[in-house]
């Protein structure tokens, strides 16, 4: 069996009693513990601070839907090349869209997936923070709210591309893999 990390993954019933909390919650909704957890409860403080920040930006109401926050995840990370983000957050984007055929549409290409122009501009400014961040500019903005998007928006989207960016870094850094559970999530 390849190893989830090539850092040590620590015993559950060892962790700390707030993070084995979560992780058996997490277990008990999904059925299986997502090895994300795993990895990052190596290292309590960071997971702490890592698990905040990702709540904060994926779990929040607004005028971003919790499917269209997966696509963001989905479609930068496969650009950064994060095998596991793209199959664990794929299997949500599928689950949230309620279809089995969109995370590997945004993941290959999002240009030609089928989602809606809305999802498009926000997909574009997304890579555009990504890559080019310091070219970002008042065009950029004009874009998004041509298609509805706020200001409040714009920021969870940039948000939401800039911590997958770390993310996506880590999860490759550690060899991060991705539970096979994913894969046939949503289909």
């Amino acid at each position: 069996m390849t190893a989830i990390s090539r850092f040590p993954v620590p015993e559950i019933a060892d962790l700390p009693e707030d993070i084995r909390a979560r992780i058996l919650k997490v277990q008990e909704k999904s059925g299986f513990v997502p090895n994300v957890f795993l990895a990052l409860a190596h290292r309590p403080d960071e997971f702490r601070a890592f698990f905040a920040y990702h709540d904060a930006l994926m779990d929040k109401p607004g005028n971003l839907t919790k499917a269209e926050r997966e696509m963001i995840v989905v479609a930068t990370s496969n650009v950064n090349q994060c095998q596991y983000c793209v199959v664990a957050h794929g299997a949500i984007l599928r689950i949230r869209a309620k279809d089995p055929l969109i995370a590997d549409q945004v993941a290959i290409n999002y240009r030609k997936a089928d989602i809606t122009p809305r999802q498009k501009a926000m997909l574009d400014f997304a890579f555009k923070v990504s890559f080019e961040a310091q070219t970002v500019g008042e065009a950029d903005y004009a874009a998004l709210a041509a298609h509805g998007f706020t200001q409040d928006d714009a920021w969870d989207i940039a948000a939401i591309a800039a911590f997958f960016a770390m993310s996506n870094r880590i999860a490759n850094a550690t060899g991060l893999r991705p539970n096979a559970e994913f894969y046939s999530l949503g289909r």
